[in-house]
């Protein structure tokens, strides 16, 4: 257990930022889900709105450092190839 002022405020700090992570991981994913869920209904014009807004909601993540750069780029891009097999078919 911590038991100095610092380690003490340190502990403090890492569980709000912990707490403000989980609600921006959580969100991203309900914005994914959403995306998916327009995908599987097979309506192109609701998934590519959908898209637009996961797409921002991932980099925002990524910009806030919930997510690695990478990672985000990686999801956004197989959420491209699902909305082009989409609007192809």
């Amino acid at each position: 257990m911590a038991n100095n002022p610092g380690a003490k405020k340190a502990i403090r700090k890492i569980a709000k930022r912990t707490e403000v992570n989980t609600a921006r991981r959580s969100r991203v994913r309900t914005f994914l889900r959403k995306f998916d869920e327009a995908v599987t209904s097979g309506d192109a014009a609701a998934a590519a709105a959908a898209f637009i807004v996961a797409q921002s909601e991932l980099m925002r993540a990524v910009s806030k450092g919930v997510v690695h750069k990478n990672t985000g780029s990686r999801k956004v891009s197989r959420l491209h190839a699902q909305l082009k097999k989409l609007s192809a078919a």
